[in-house]
């Protein structure tokens, strides 16, 4: 979702500024409220789990709500929610948890197992517009529901007691343990949501209840600073040790840079010019994410790039390693690709997946023009094609599209590409209408299987906005998904992955290394390489 951007930070009265090393400043709140000060790249829109997938309101939940497992330091699935790790029974493919007697909400409410039933059929409900349905296939009925043939109610889970839940799948899943962290699968407060109606819930802070470690406060629903406040009800105290965390939206890495500087914010990231300036300062971490920024291409009945040479020819002329040396600068590297390095090893090959579905991506300018020629022969386009590339109001989001619009127009003939920045309620509107030729956008693994991202890109997939659609690709990760052979399943992967690049389904550019600036006060802090950051159990030494 994902992906993949966090942030706070606001100049409290009367702050007293301790200096440290050159002129940099630590934040009274850091030592005297234990605040953290955080900081997003976009503004938070909605807190409804069941149907958005956005990195602010995947960063905020994950520090807000738990469900039935969260993942540790080690990026390993423990007990949340749930009284223990569970194992299926019936070949694998039931389970059965208890819920904590000790876990609440922050409203005093009991979580119960009948919340989880509530949430995941919220989430599968065509009616509540969900966009991330596709995750929940290989749970009972899912995918007859994605598909129109059974109703959201027939999903695999069952509330069978007050705190007893039963999950039932088509087939053995063998990363449920680590899907079930993903923030859709986690549980929403019936009794709640009910209250303040299912199209206000999620909307500000007094219609949202959260049952983690803080719950959100002074959060008008579009206001950039707002607050994240211990909750008292949450069921493991003695694992918290800050008072609140405090968000601030910034977009722009030298304001990152400054206010981390100024010791408004504890942990900022950073990118570009500031970004490469900063690499040998004693400040810097560098935090290798299972993230992938690609373009979103328009395949739609039409458009121009619905012709694959043309797509191909995109792909060739970009300067991955020009892309990411100069204009991003943050050790980042070029996408070979659509699934990044570290995200899973092949169990069967020995070797990281990614690395054995890369494809070269060297500039070859010679064969771009050839490709470019022959697919506006065969869509016999007269004139100009005019692509517009969409992208969310980021300035590195706006270098990458400026960069991306000097390649192609330089190499290649009978082309205009125009940019569109747009915040990302209206960028989610653009893709939506299929208003865009091409689109900038990225893929952080919720969790660490080639499958999750993959799986985006099957036909009807609602994360699927260029509408990619081929008969090999989606059957080959239908096969994997079904198959209860490890052989098998990677096998599937790695063709399904092939496919892709052969089809130029998107085009991959770079894998994401993030460049933060963190106080070094600042520990405990689980930076996940799939997944979101957790500063739940964050502490200031």
């Amino acid at each position: 979702m994902r992906k993949k951007y966090l942030g706070f930070g606001i100049t409290i009265s009367g702050m007293i500024l301790l200096l440290v090393g050159c002129g940099r400043a630590t934040s009274s709140a850091t030592h005297h409220s234990r605040t953290l000060n955080l900081m997003q790249t976009a503004t938070l829109t909605t807190l409804d789990s069941t149907n958005q997938a956005t990195l602010p309101e995947f960063n905020t939940l994950v520090n807000t709500t738990e469900g039935l497992y969260r993942l540790n330091s080690q990026d390993q699935p423990v007990p949340a929610m749930a009284t223990k790790m569970v194992k299926p029974v019936h070949h694998g493919t039931v389970y059965v948890f208890h819920i904590r007697k000790s876990a609440k909400w922050s409203n005093g409410d009991p979580v119960v197992a009948s919340d989880f039933e509530y949430a995941w059929k919220r989430a599968m409900n065509p009616a509540n517009k969900p966009v991330y349905t596709y995750i929940f296939s290989g749970i009972k009925n899912a995918d007859a529901i994605n598909s129109g043939k059974k109703s959201y109610r027939s999903l695999g889970i069952k509330a069978t007691g007050k705190r007893t839940l039963k999950i039932t799948l088509d087939h053995p899943i063998a990363a449920f343990n680590k899907l079930v962290t993903v923030p859709v699968f986690l549980p929403q407060d019936q009794k709640f949501v009910t209250k303040v109606g299912t199209s206000r819930y999620g909307t500000s802070a007094s219609t949202t209840v959260s049952n983690g470690a803080f719950k959100v406060a002074s959060w008008t629903g579009s206001n950039d600073t707002y607050l994240l406040k211990r909750n008292r009800y949450y069921w493991d105290q003695k694992a918290i040790h800050l008072k609140q965390i405090r968000y601030q939206t910034v977009k722009d890495a030298n304001t990152a840079h400054n206010l981390f500087e100024d010791g408004k914010l504890d942990d900022a990231t950073i990118s570009g010019v500031t970004a490469k300036s900063l690499q040998h300062d004693t400040a810097v971490k560098h935090v290798d994410r299972a993230w992938t920024y690609y373009l979103q291409v328009n395949q739609r009945a039409g458009q121009p790039l619905e012709n694959r040479k043309l797509r191909q020819a995109l792909s060739l002329v970009i300067n991955r390693q020009q892309l990411t040396k100069t204009v991003l600068a943050d050790g980042s590297k070029p996408a070979s690709s659509f699934v990044s390095p570290g995200t899973a090893v092949d169990p069967t090959t020995k070797r990281d997946f990614s690395a054995e579905t890369s494809t070269s991506t060297k500039v070859n300018i010679a064969k771009a023009k050839r490709l470019w020629a022959a697919g506006l022969k065969e869509t016999k386009v007269k004139g100009t094609v005019q692509l517009t590339l969409v992208g969310d109001d980021q300035d590195v989001t706006k270098n990458v599209a400026q960069f991306v619009q000097q390649q192609v127009q330089q190499h290649l003939s009978r082309v205009k590409v125009s940019t569109k920045n747009v915040p990302d309620k209206g960028l989610q509107n653009l893709k939506s209408d299929g208003q865009f030729g091409l689109s900038q956008w990225y893929w952080l693994a919720d969790f660490a299987d080639p499958v999750n991202y993959l799986g985006v890109l099957q036909s009807g997939n609602s994360m699927n906005s260029g509408r990619f659609s081929d008969k090999t690709y989606d059957d080959l990760l239908t096969k994997a998904k079904q198959t209860s052979s490890q052989k098998q399943y990677w096998q599937s992967l790695r063709q399904a992955a092939n496919r892709l690049q052969n089809q130029m389904g998107i085009v991959p550019l770079y894998y994401v290394s993030e460049t933060h600036l963190v106080t070094h006060k600042l520990a405990g802090v689980e930076y996940h390489a799939a997944g979101e950051t957790d500063y739940t159990r964050a502490y200031f030494k």
